[in-house]
């Protein structure tokens, strides 16, 4: 941090491992963070000597060990950071040792791979990096599929005021199929679904970019090393074609 500029609140509680910039945001715009006693404004920036504290509790300015973790979140519990709001948060219930938060998010009633972490700048890259990496879902409906269903999950389903990107979907039982989106729309799959005529009665998420769904329900480890290099070698090449298209946009 600059001893002369500051950083913006919200990049200041990213890479202090308390959350996304997003999750910030929020938090501010509730009013829940304060520097030096007073609720800043969206954008304030923090000098070395200020003390921030969100809901009355100082953030440390001593960076944690990183940490990065594959959980199999159960149905029923919820992506959420806000404990005081959501009994069935996810924190609450893995009730990792430090502080962490999720990367994304995975709906109330999905089961399957979600990734925590304490390390923000991550965080952003994936969440940037979201139109060009896969996830992988097992997904269960109410009724038989065929392949009129396959091809038009795979050709792109207006929903939202926008059609879904191309993706790769794969029958493998009568009522069963897989499918990689490289998009992240709100509840994405169940509305494709729906607009099919078909309700999801299943949905589990079983690979995000390299990472696999290797452990059991309701539990969770730690990544590994090979698998965190690949990870920021992907995000890196995501974040450099996110800055190229960007810089063509503002051609």
């Amino acid at each position: 941090m600059s001893e002369t500029t500051g950083i913006r609140i919200n990049k200041y509680l990213s890479e202090q491992g308390f959350c996304s910039r997003r999750a910030a945001d929020k938090l501010i715009e509730q009013e829940r963070v304060t520097i030096n006693g007073k609720v800043p404004e969206m954008g304030t920036k923090v000098m070395p000597q200020d003390a921030v504290a969100v809901d009355g509790e100082s953030i440390s300015k001593k960076k944690e060990k990183p940490v990065y973790i594959a959980f199999n979140k159960p149905v029923g519990i919820v992506c959420t950071t806000d404990t005081r709001v959501e009994k069935d948060n996810i924190i609450d219930f893995i009730n990792y040792p430090t502080r962490i938060f999720p990367i994304g998010r995975l709906d109330k009633m999905s089961e399957g791979l979600i990734l925590l972490t304490n390390d923000g700048d991550i965080v952003n890259k994936i969440l940037r990096s979201r139109n060009n990496h896969g996830k992988e879902y097992i997904v269960t409906v109410d009724r038989t599929i065929n392949e009129d269903f396959i091809k038009k999950m795979a050709s792109g389903i207006p929903i939202l005021d926008t059609v879904t990107k191309e993706c790769e979907v794969e029958q493998i039982g009568r009522k069963t199929f897989k499918i990689i989106l490289t998009q992240g729309l709100n509840r994405q799959i169940r509305r494709m679904c729906e607009y099919l005529d078909y309700r999801v009665t299943k949905l589990k998420r079983v690979r995000i970019m390299n990472i696999p769904l290797d452990v059991a329900h309701g539990t969770y480890r730690d990544l590994t090393k090979e698998e965190l290099n690949k990870l920021n070698e992907l995000t890196s090449e995501s974040s450099k074609e996110y800055h190229r298209q960007k810089a063509q946009g503002n051609n």
